[in-house]
């Protein structure tokens, strides 16, 4: 098994955009320069969010820019038994709690943290076995502390910033945050290349990692893409598809966000792929040495 494994995740609620192909490029080139795996998963644990046919949209386009995977597809939605045992392990050592509060509570009681509201602990004391309730992971106190590929020395206080997360909806919907530390555990990934939309999500990760007694990848957060109003590019924001009949535009496109300086008059796929590697790592991505990002707030 090579040492090094990373992945692509997208979500399926939508054809392949501009920002997501960013982060499949850093991600493919990041793996594919250092003689690494590279695996593609179907992040499809919320039914709600998934749309028909965007699943082989997405693994098409991947196909038609020449992005190649090892091994097969992951997909969230078979995976929900293991994501049951790891509620299940936490539960047993007291990690978990069911939380009754609605939306309208929290947006009523909980102040605001790096990403939403802070939960405020409402149901720690009560509630603890009720399966048919939400279940909150009990964040243990302390600071966890990261060193990012691009962002440097990243460092927050979960309980304080996030507050006890949910794990599990009370429509019985397994979250995201649960989901990515059993899937990446499960594939091995050593290495996580993605969007720093998603910065805020990774100090929670590695304390359940933690929890869990599980390895934690390295990670590398790239610059999120914007649209002409400063937004995050995204299918909640009507972002364009890439076009698959056309591969090679958007390529170069993206590289160019990434910082890699390639030759004039690349004419095919087949020609970009052995020059992006060979201008990888992009200059953009050097890691700027003693910086530190705080999620906390002062």
């Amino acid at each position: 098994m090579p040492a090094y494994r990373g992945r692509f995740a997208p979500t399926p609620s939508g054809p392949l955009h501009f920002g997501s192909l960013v982060a499949a490029l850093g991600s493919y080139l990041e793996a594919r320069t250092r003689a690494g795996a590279w695996l593609v998963r179907i992040e499809d644990v919320d039914p709600p969010r998934v749309v028909a046919g965007a699943e082989d949209a997405i693994l098409a386009t991947l196909e038609a820019f020449g992005f190649e995977w090892d091994g097969p597809v992951m997909r969230q939605s078979r995976r929900a038994e293991a994501y049951r045992a790891a509620l299940a392990a936490l539960r047993r050592d007291g990690r978990v709690y069911g939380c009754a509060c609605s939306r309208k509570q929290l947006a009523e009681a909980a102040r605001r943290g790096v990403d939403g509201p802070v939960y405020p602990g409402t149901c720690r004391a009560g509630h603890a076995h009720d399966p048919a309730l939400a279940q909150r992971f009990r964040v243990p106190d302390g600071r966890i502390a990261f060193d990012d590929g691009l962002l440097g020395r990243v460092a927050c206080d979960v309980a304080r910033e996030c507050g006890d997360f949910v794990l599990r909806r009370a429509d019985g919907v397994y979250t995201y945050q649960l989901a990515v530390v059993v899937d990446d555990a499960e594939q091995g990934i050593s290495h996580v290349v993605r969007g720093a939309d998603l910065l805020t999500s990774t100090p929670r990760q590695i304390v359940l990692q933690q929890v869990l007694g599980l390895a934690t990848p390295a990670y590398l957060h790239l610059p999120v893409v914007l649209d002409g109003h400063g937004d995050k590019l995204s299918k909640q924001t009507l972002a364009r598809p890439v076009a698959a009949a056309q591969p090679l535009p958007a390529l170069l496109a993206a590289a160019a966000f990434l910082g890699l300086v390639l030759p004039p008059g690349l004419g095919s796929v087949a020609e970009f792929w052995p020059v992006a590697a060979g201008a990888w790592p992009a200059r953009v991505l050097a890691p700027v040495r003693g910086r530190r990002t705080n999620l906390c707030k002062p």
